[in-house]
């Protein structure tokens, strides 16, 4: 259901009148893949229960439940903030903290862009956070320090882009800035040669060694297959015949790829979770220093 309103412009516009209305045209305007789209649409539906002061369902049951029908303009209410604050908590009792920031980006996201069409007033999601410990100031949704106007890290930040549905390298990649701490430049630098991966670290040889996690540990072999020298992340594509030959994969003829590329690549994935629109930087994976092996 919808009705017809203006904006100030004297443009006419078609306003849902239901929350879970609101939903579709949201994710179509994010540009989200079909697989994005299902898991996004699942985590804002969830909203919908506390809204009307309902418990999520869980497991199975939260999949194939349909939401309860409610005003978008319930978003608006005073009492909004509270039921979602709530519903916040409830949830955070069933689901994994890196789930949980990925419905809470999902939501801020979707309240920003409903309130950038004038479908509603209010910004509900303003005051909601994990409820886990943050290291450091909070940030601004979009991981920009309101006082410099720098990337900051964020723990909530760096787990919802975490959550995303994207290609192996991107993952491997995150998941080491992630893991490691260790500067990008650094971690684009390193060659298959450099990584001890039963170890979970660089090689000893390696200056200032590194180490990683589970995640990384789980997505390098999988990234590495077939490859056993050259750039650890390179480029989709061949390199032209100019890359000099420490720069190429002896097997793939890919080049290594470059900080410019991988930034513009996260930044674009991270679009949608952004509700100033903008993507946030790779400086939101690194919430630690680096972690480095002795």
């Amino acid at each position: 259901m919808s009705h017809q309103q203006t904006d100030g412009a004297g443009t006419l516009r078609t306003a849902p009148v239901e929350y879970s209305a609101a939903v579709d045209p949201y994710l179509a305007a994010a540009g989200l893949g079909s697989s994005s789209r299902r898991i996004y649409r699942i985590s804002l539906h969830g909203w919908a229960w506390p809204l009307v002061d309902r418990q999520v369902p869980t497991g199975r049951e939260r999949r194939g439940a349909r939401p309860p029908v409610v005003p978008l303009a319930q978003l608006d209410d005073p009492h909004a903030p509270e039921r979602l604050r709530r519903g916040l908590s409830d949830r955070a009792a069933a689901a994994e903290p890196r789930t949980l920031a990925r419905e809470l980006a999902c939501l801020r996201a979707a309240t920003a862009w409903w309130r950038s069409r004038g479908w509603i007033t209010e910004d509900p999601a303003a005051g909601l956070a994990l409820p886990t410990p943050c290291r450091g100031p909070a940030p601004t949704p979009s991981g920009v320090s309101t006082a410099t106007g720098a990337p900051v890290a964020d723990p909530d930040l760096a787990r919802a882009a975490l959550a995303l549905r994207a290609p192996l390298r991107e993952l491997a990649l995150w998941h080491f800035l992630h893991e490691s701490g260790a500067p990008v430049e650094r971690v684009l630098a390193l060659d298959i040669g450099h990584l001890d991966l039963p170890g979970r670290r660089t090689r000893a040889s390696a200056a200032a060694p590194l180490s990683w996690g589970s995640g990384t540990a789980r997505l390098l072999p999988m990234l590495l297959a077939g490859r056993t020298a050259g750039p650890v992340f390179v480029t989709g594509r061949r390199a032209p015949a100019t890359t000099p030959a420490a720069d190429r994969c002896p097997v793939t003829g890919r080049g290594r790829l470059s900080y410019r590329r991988a930034a513009e690549l996260f930044t674009t994935a991270t679009r949608p979770l952004d509700p100033a629109g903008r993507g946030w930087t790779l400086l939101v994976l690194r919430d630690r220093a680096p972690r480095i092996t002795h």
